[in-house]
């Protein structure tokens, strides 16, 4: 296998952007299965430049060697989800400390995914629901400090509001080896008020 434009040190980290034939984005897929698609001939547009050439086996016959460009961005044939709702993100620890940058958004420090909990700004013991507007990233001193109080009881002002990423927010974060060709169509998705969230992909 030969990798024109990805490292080899990073070929495993390498994700594909799939979409329906309509351009809908589906999500991130691995190189693997991007050459399933293409082997299976289903694959109804691409866009970017080749970012991975596959070589396969040899031709007896021809005594030729197959060659796959797979490219950065595959749209696949079948149905279009024409009036699909875009799915809400799972909230799991690592999705929300994506989404905060590893930040404890009491005290304003980085730390790493182990150093970091999850925080329900409004407590659970108060009503508070286990929902993406109410849990922010924070370091193990700073909830244990904040305990079973509000942000305002505890004199503990919140860094940013708790908020629901979209879908293609979700991507963004979620994927720390994006394509320039990836990330030019992504952003391009976004509300211009949310742009941002590729900067903060990149912090």
């Amino acid at each position: 296998m030969l990798m024109d434009v990805i490292k080899p040190a990073d070929l495993q980290a390498t994700r594909v952007l799939s979409l329906d034939a309509a351009g809908r984005i589906l999500d991130w897929i691995s190189w693997q299965d991007a050459v399933c698609l293409y082997v299976r001939d289903v694959v109804a547009w691409t866009l970017g430049d080749p970012c991975l050439t596959v070589h396969g086996g040899h031709n007896r016959a021809l005594g030729t060697q197959s060659l796959l460009q797979l490219h950065p961005i595959i749209a696949s044939t079948g149905h279009c989800r024409e009036h699909a709702v875009d799915p809400a993100p799972a909230l799991t620890n690592t999705a929300l400390f994506a989404r905060d940058r590893h930040i404890c958004m009491y005290c304003g420090e980085h730390f790493t995914r182990m150093e970091l909990t999850r925080d329900h700004v409004m407590p659970i013991s108060r009503q508070g629901k286990d929902e993406w507007e109410n849990v922010v990233s924070a370091c193990l001193a700073c909830n244990l400090k904040k305990s079973n109080r509000t942000p305002q009881q505890a004199n503990m002002p919140l860094l940013a509001v708790p908020y629901r990423p979209s879908w293609v927010e979700h991507l963004i974060l979620s994927n720390r080896n994006i394509l320039a060709d990836q990330m030019e169509f992504l952003v391009s998705r976004l509300p211009r008020n949310r742009r941002s969230v590729a900067a903060m992909a990149d912090a």
